[in-house]
């Protein structure tokens, strides 16, 4: 497999903002709304996967709101919440002591675990819900899903595309304003990361989803509760409140015919398994005992 974790990648975040958004969304009572929307998006597709897991891991599973989807799905699987911060692990406690997947997965807890505590090749499935295109790291992302997974499990994720927010960045290029959001990666550079970090067969599809607002007041509020502008180019430094009032007439500028604010969403979702490893032929090859173990696992 490739290590790509030190690769040059498509998409540029601000590593600063991304811990405090990240720390600020997992500190809400409720992930972001839209996640809970594509969440339900990404549960249908799961009618195509033929395999049902014994073993579901829900990458950032507070923010991803995929629990109750994935126990309906999978109502026999055993859940497991990988939570990369301590915040999220808070939330997702929180969640499962109030009962809620114990409920609909008919078991007494929910695991939650930090990444490092995942242990290798053990599940079927990892879910990541609109995390990737929020990473600093997203090949080490890809191999941590590689490893966590056993042989023949497969990932499934979802993550905002490049096209995202098209109608706010040209704003912003008019008003010789900062970036307002970074250069996401693209459904080709995803599949391509995908590839490089040992996964087969990728299948990947995108969809738009446009969104509408009454005033601007509401797209902002919005646009809070699913984070904040991450770009390294964004405008620099504070902005008081007569650039806010600037900002919010401005906005206005995205009416569409029916006088309704637009903005535009690229979602990107795929699929990927995990196939058996492939050893080189050399005049002397070397095999680890865990390779050794997944050979043995094939007739």
């Amino acid at each position: 497999m490739n290590n790509t974790s030190t690769a040059p990648r498509p998409q540029d975040i601000a590593p600063q903002a991304l811990s405090h958004q990240t720390q600020r969304l997992c500190r809400a009572t409720t992930p972001p709304w839209l996640h809970a929307e594509v969440a339900t998006r990404m549960a249908e597709r799961l009618a195509i996967i033929k395999l049902q897991p014994a073993k579901v891991l829900q990458w950032s599973a507070f923010l991803g709101a995929s629990g109750a989807a994935l126990a309906e799905v999978y109502p026999k699987a055993e859940q497991v919440c990988v939570e990369p911060l301590p915040e999220g692990a808070e939330r997702s406690r929180a969640q499962h002591a109030r009962g809620l997947l114990q409920r609909l997965a008919g078991r007494a807890a929910v695991p939650v675990v930090a990444p490092a505590e995942v242990s290798p090749g053990q599940a079927q499935l990892v879910w990541s819900n609109m995390e990737l295109h929020a990473q600093v790291d997203a090949p080490g992302l890809v191999a941590q899903w590689h490893k966590a997974l056993a042989v023949d499990g497969f990932v499934m994720f979802s993550c905002l595309g490049p096209d995202s927010f098209a109608e706010l960045r040209a704003l912003h290029v008019r008003h010789g304003w900062g970036a307002a959001g970074p250069e996401w990666w693209d459904m080709h550079d995803v599949g391509d990361l995908l590839v490089n970090a040992g996964f087969a067969d990728p299948v990947m599809d995108q969809d738009r989803i446009t969104l509408t607002w009454s005033e601007p007041e509401k797209l902002l509020r919005d646009l809070r509760a699913l984070g904040g502008n991450l770009s390294p180019q964004r405008f620099p430094g504070l902005r008081g409140r007569q650039w806010r009032a600037a900002y919010l007439d401005a906005l206005n500028e995205l009416r569409d015919a029916d006088g309704r604010i637009k903005l535009t969403l690229e979602l990107v979702q795929g699929h990927a398994f995990k196939p058996q490893p492939k050893l080189r032929v050399q005049a002397q090859t070397e095999v680890s005992l865990d390779q050794m173990r997944e050979m043995l696992k094939k007739p």
